[in-house]
Parts: structure tokens; C-alpha cells; sequence
């Protein structure tokens, strides 16, 4: 079995007072984290939120009802749990009210659970995000020679639990996961009957990933106006299926100030909604892939360890460009991403005379690890 790295900052955490929530998209492996974690005890309570028994047992909960409920449970896991109304508040009831129980809440929404539990449990919870796996977990998990030669089929397949473990099936896998399962949330939430536009939106988006994006260009291809545009990319993102990166300025007037890139969590994700599954040496879009693959890993590895950083790109309306930019206590780190390692590539001269405070790196399949691990 593969060890999550959450696994033992969550344990840490049990029975500290404060519920614990696990935020991450479908299929992502928190179930299984969290039966890992509560196998030892004899005492769990385990609930699904998509239940409808599950969903009224809350809908007008008491403590004295919830300890009936719970009887001598000391575990109390509601999965899924952005199912169920009210859940903030119903979460601080038990937290506030019902001490020796420890409540620990998955979602894979943070539109209607993460948005509804921030007022009702301030200074009440541990808020974790939870991704995919990860490069480092894989090379954890069989060492780092091992996970190198798989680079290829990482970008292809990308690294979904079951996607990792079905040799042979990957296809099959991120097919059911793109036919609408990812998204059930925000088809339930927005009352949306047919995910068409939805679909759209997404393949458009992984058509351009590494480009500028326009919400204005994304409404004229899904035939919808670009308010629309803008809040289904909110939702996509509050699921965990994509991120923005927004561009870097500060004293240049000819620097891009308002533009965004948006990549994938999940490279497999993203090959599947445009249906190609070529290896690198048969791509086109390999030097974007690697860069998708590259960025998404580094969010990963900079949230499970806890790094605080803001992540940029940079470009000048002259086209001069860095494909990654980090900043942290006063200083920038500045990436460009190569598949090629022979490829050359240097600062722009733009950026280092203004930004004298930066450091640059080039990050290719050899040295990929560095920045990762």
C-alpha cells in the first residue's frame, strides 16, 4: 500500500480538541487514508454524507440526539460531508458540545463545505488539502530510480489512485472519472442537468494549458458569456480539478498585470478530457504537459509541507516570459521548465536587472527531484 504523506500530520492531530477536515476531488484517496488511520480503534463511527438517512439524522441534530447517535463511538467520520446542510454549523455543535468525541469531515467541494464551515468553526479545526498522489509519495513509496523511468506514463496517466494501481486499465479509469463523476458537485450545486458546456469548458481549458487565458475567447467556444466562464472555472477550481496561476508584477509597465494561466491537478485528467494518450515522443504539447505536470507536483509538495510561498508566471507584453515564479520572504525563484534538458535557457535580461533579488533554476526530467523532494 502507498503511504500518504498527510497520513501522519493528520494523526498528530487527533484528540487535539479541534476537528479535523480533509478537503481534496473524488478518487483522490481520502477514504482510504482515514480507514488507515481509524483501523486501530474499535470506536469509530463512520458516516456517508451522500446518504439520505445520514443527511436527515443532521437536519435538526441536538447534542443530546448526536450523543445517542455516536453512543461510545470516540471517532466520528462524516464522508463527504459538503452533502449535508448546515454541516458548519452542525460541526460545531459536536465540537463545542460533544469534547471526548473526535469529528473528522471529508469533502470534495470547498464551495459548500470548506466556504460553510470557516464562520462556525474559527479556532475549532485542522483544515487539510489532499491531492492525488504524489511524485515524492511514488518515490517514497519504490525509490527514486523507479519513479524516474515512470516520468512518461506520469505525464500520460497522471497520478489518480486507482489510474497508479490499474496497470493496463488507466484508460478506462480516468474515462469514468471524466464522465461527469469529478464534477457531481458542481452539477448538483448549480442544478445543471446536462454537463455539456461544463465538458466544454473543461477540454477548452486543456487545450490551453501553459497559454494565457481568456475568459472572453473561453465564452465564444462554449457559447457562454465570460461571467459564466469565470464562475464555473471557480467551481472547477473549489473541486480540486484545476488552479490558476496568476501573472507576476510590480515595477515594469510593460508587464502583464492581469493575466492567468490555469493548469490541471491532474495530467491524466487533463490527456483524458482531450482524448490522447500518446507517450511524450509522439507529442506535440509535451513541452506544456511537462510544464502542467511540473507546477501542479510543486503545489503538491509546497502543501503537504507546509511552505508558504505565492505563485506567479511572468511575462512582458514583448513576450519575454518565465514560466514559474515563486516568492517567499522577500526573495524570488524564478523556473523555466524544459522536457528537453539539452535545451538551453537563461533569465530574461528584464527581469534580472529589475528583480535583482532572484534566484534561477531550470527544471528538467534530470533535474526534476531537486525540486520536488
Amino acid at each position: 500500500m502507498i503511504k500518504r504523506l498527510l497520513q501522519d500530520v493528520v494523526e498528530k492531530r487527533l484528540f487535539s480538541g479541534k476537528a479535523l477536515l480533509l478537503l481534496g476531488a473524488r478518487q483522490v484517496g481520502k477514504t482510504t487514508l482515514l480507514n488507515d488511520l481509524v483501523s486501530k480503534s474499535n470506536e469509530c463511527l463512520w458516516l456517508n454524507g451522500d446518504e439520505l438517512d445520514v443527511q436527515k439524522m443532521f437536519e435538526n441534530a441536538s447534542v443530546d440526539g448526536l450523543k445517542k447517535q455516536f453512543g461510545q463511538n470516540k471517532i466520528v467520520v462524516i464522508d463527504e460531508a459538503q452533502r449535508i446542510k448546515d454541516i458548519g454549523l452542525r460541526m460545531k455543535l459536536i465540537t463545542d458540545q460533544i469534547k471526548d468525541v473526535q469529528l473528522i469531515a471529508t469533502g470534495s467541494s470547498a464551495f459548500d463545505l470548506a466556504n460553510n464551515v470557516n464562520e462556525p468553526l474559527t479556532g475549532r479545526k485542522w483544515q487539510y488539502q489532499m491531492f492525488p498522489l504524489s511524485f515524492a509519495e511514488m518515490v517514497q513509496h519504490h525509490g527514486l530510480i523507479t519513479e524516474r523511468r515512470l516520468l512518461p506514463q506520469r505525464l500520460v496517466y497522471g497520478y489518480y489512485p486507482e489510474a497508479v494501481t490499474s496497470n493496463g486499465d488507466e484508460k478506462m479509469v480516468l474515462k469514468q472519472l471524466t464522465d461527469a463523476y469529478l464534477y457531481k458537485d458542481i452539477l448538483a450545486w448549480e442544478n445543471i442537468k446536462h454537463p455539456d458546456k461544463l465538458l466544454t469548458l473543461l477540454r477548452a481549458l486543456a487545450y490551453q494549458i501553459g497559454s494565457q487565458v481568456s475568459f472572453n475567447e473561453l465564452g465564444e467556444i462554449c457559447s457562454m458569456d465570460a461571467k459564466t466562464v469565470e464562475r464555473y472555472v471557480t467551481l472547477l477550481e473549489q473541486c480540486y480539478i484545476i488552479f490558476r496561476l496568476p501573472s507576476f508584477a510590480r515595477n515594469l509597465r510593460n508587464e502583464l498585470k492581469t493575466s492567468r494561466k490555469i493548469y490541471f491537478y491532474d495530467t491524466g485528467i487533463r490527456n483524458a478530457l482531450i482524448a490522447d494518450f500518446n507517450l511524450p515522443e509522439m507529442r506535440q504539447d509535451i513541452g506544456h504537459l511537462w510544464e502542467n505536470f511540473v507546477i501542479a507536483e510543486r503545489m503538491k509538495y509546497l502543501t503537504y509541507n507546509e511552505m508558504w510561498v505565492n505563485s506567479y508566471f511572468w511575462r512582458t507584453k514583448q513576450q519575454q516570459e518565465i514560466d514559474y515564479l515563486e516568492e517567499a520572504n522577500g526573495k524570488l525563484l524564478a523556473c523555466e521548465i524544459k522536457w528537453n534538458a539539452k535545451t538551453k535557457a537563461k533569465l530574461p535580461k528584464t527581469f534580472s536587472e529589475n528583480y535583482t533579488n532572484s534566484d534561477f533554476i531550470v527544471v528538467t526530467p534530470d533535474t526534476v527531484d531537486d525540486f520536488l523532494l
